[in-house]
């Protein structure tokens, strides 16, 4: 196998483009065991995923987990299945879709906005090599994640960087590392909630649900804990919350290892039990509802509380295609894009010309 992927054979009067391309998690194809088994085994396959040594985590990965677990996933995905497919696909999709049209309408034109999964499809690499294909030389990475972690946002940069290594003629290249603290951000999330509450009153505490990661990842420096009680805090300052109005957690524990605490499904059991009747929660690291909003908060959740002894339990939305999301993010994409804007990019025509002025110059390149 060749160690450089062919060159895209650019055509006369092709024009250089600068493009944007967000990169979500990744969801399987169907809510189906055959099709959660590939997705499962590329996720949980990712190093910075599970930072296990290989000859250890190997056979209890393809021998027990991929098993077993793809039956019992498929059957959580299938609860939260939209018609036009995974909730996170699709609201990925027309995040992206938004994001174009605002970038226009600011003005900015010429942009090629994409979207990709770090897991399943449309992959970074094919995603990548279109763009390249169709003329993009400079391109911004933006990983959907609010909040940096080695096991998100590295590992989106980590399949960048491995696409790269196969091509010849690289891009230039900018990423956004997070935007935990990101104005526009915080006052959509804010937003949210007013609008929730609006429609539906107050409860007794706002609950805001991140997902976790080993605790071992915090004590080797990983920098998630903190970005997510920076959001954590600034919202609940944005909403005039005193303290004793909401609580941070953290979901989607997996295996045996200690998690960041403190864990939400318990900390909502111990809630009611301690005589809270109404909760809102709300999962601020997912910028799109996706299985671990509508099912493990929105379903698992829910019932957990009330058969505990709570009343009501109101899970409010992500995100998703909030008008003052878009504008945020279409902000985000912005600035991280700076002198891009106001520079134009060195098409193959200015490469070509370049050549030709140093061999007239009698360079030796």
């Amino acid at each position: 196998m060749a160690r450089y992927w062919p060159e895209p054979a650019w055509k006369h009067g092709t024009v250089a483009r600068t493009g944007v391309l967000l990169v979500n998690l990744g969801s399987p194809a169907a809510p189906t065991a055959a099709a959660v088994r590939p997705y499962l085994k590329q996720f949980l396959s990712d190093p910075r995923v599970v930072e296990i040594p290989a000859p250890v985590w190997w056979p209890i990965l393809n021998g027990v987990i991929l098993n077993t677990r793809p039956r019992k996933s498929a059957a959580k995905y299938a609860t939260i299945w939209m018609d036009e497919g995974s909730p996170l696909t699709v609201h990925t999709e027309r995040q992206t879709k938004l994001l174009a049209g605002y970038l226009g309408h600011c003005g900015i034109t010429g942009l090629q906005v994409e979207w990709a999964m770090r897991y399943g499809s449309p992959s970074v690499p094919d995603v990548l090599n279109r763009m390249k294909a169709e003329g993009c030389n400079r391109i911004l990475i933006v990983p959907m994640y609010p909040q940096y972690a080695a096991s998100t946002t590295a590992s989106v940069l980590d399949e960048v960087a491995n696409c790269f290594a196969h091509w010849r003629n690289q891009p230039e290249i900018r990423y956004v590392r997070s935007f935990h603290d990101h104005p526009g951000y915080i006052a959509a999330l804010a937003q949210s909630v007013r609008d929730h509450w609006m429609k539906n009153g107050e409860g007794d505490k706002l609950v805001m649900s991140f997902h976790g990661i080993p605790r071992r990842s915090l004590d080797f420096g990983d920098p998630y804990h903190c970005e997510c009680h920076v959001t954590a805090r600034l919202l609940a300052r944005e909403l005039g919350l005193t303290d004793d109005r909401w609580q941070l957690t953290f979901q989607s524990r997996f295996g045996k290892a200690e998690w960041l605490k403190p864990y939400t499904q318990p900390t909502l059991e111990a809630m009611a039990r301690q005589g809270t009747e109404r909760v809102d929660v709300m999962c601020p690291g997912f910028p799109a509802d996706c299985l671990e909003t509508l099912e493990e908060i929105a379903m698992e959740c829910r019932h957990a509380f009330l058969s505990c002894g709570g009343k009501e339990f109101h899970y409010i939305p992500c995100l998703n295609e909030r008008d003052d999301w878009i504008k945020a993010l279409t902000d985000i994409v912005r600035d991280n894009l700076g002198n891009w804007l106001t520079r134009p990019p060195a098409g193959p025509q200015d490469l070509a010309a370049s050549a030709q002025r140093a061999r007239i110059a009698g360079a030796t390149c």
